[in-house]
């Protein structure tokens, strides 16, 4: 009997665009299905980062095939997406993978943003977009 491995690969996740001039921190979350992208303590994983540069190169350790990631540049720390007057539309930096983003409709949908083991591309590049 042969034992089986568990499914474990290494990305890379570029990510660009931080605004340096904000304070804070930068989180790179992966997602399974669950949760994705309001539920940030159902995250697999999740990175804090330093807005200190314009760009930050990290690498997940991804246990699963489909998998979306969601970046958030957490400028008051409370680990949650800040919401503008409105309490509807992000006031901080956001980016998804494949280049999804928030739309009238809400928040972008897992199908729109996953990525799969089988058909990625490294880097995974994700642009963060500030209100």
């Amino acid at each position: 009997m042969m034992a089986h491995s568990t499914l474990a690969h290494t990305i890379e996740v570029k990510v660009n665009g931080i605004d340096t001039s904000r304070k804070g921190q930068i989180m790179v979350m992966l997602f399974g299905k669950d949760g994705f992208p309001i539920n940030h303590e159902k995250a697999l994983k999740t990175i804090y980062l330093a807005p200190n540069q314009a760009t930050h190169n990290v690498r997940l350790s991804v246990p699963i095939s489909e998998f979306a990631i969601k970046v958030l540049h957490d400028e008051d720390n409370s680990r949650k997406t800040t919401k503008n007057w409105t309490g509807i539309v992000p006031a901080e930096g956001l980016g998804f993978s494949n280049g999804v983003t928030i739309s009238w409709r809400g928040a972008p949908k897992f199908k729109d943003a996953k990525l799969t083991l089988s058909g990625l591309s490294n880097p995974v590049q994700i642009t963060l977009r500030y209100p």
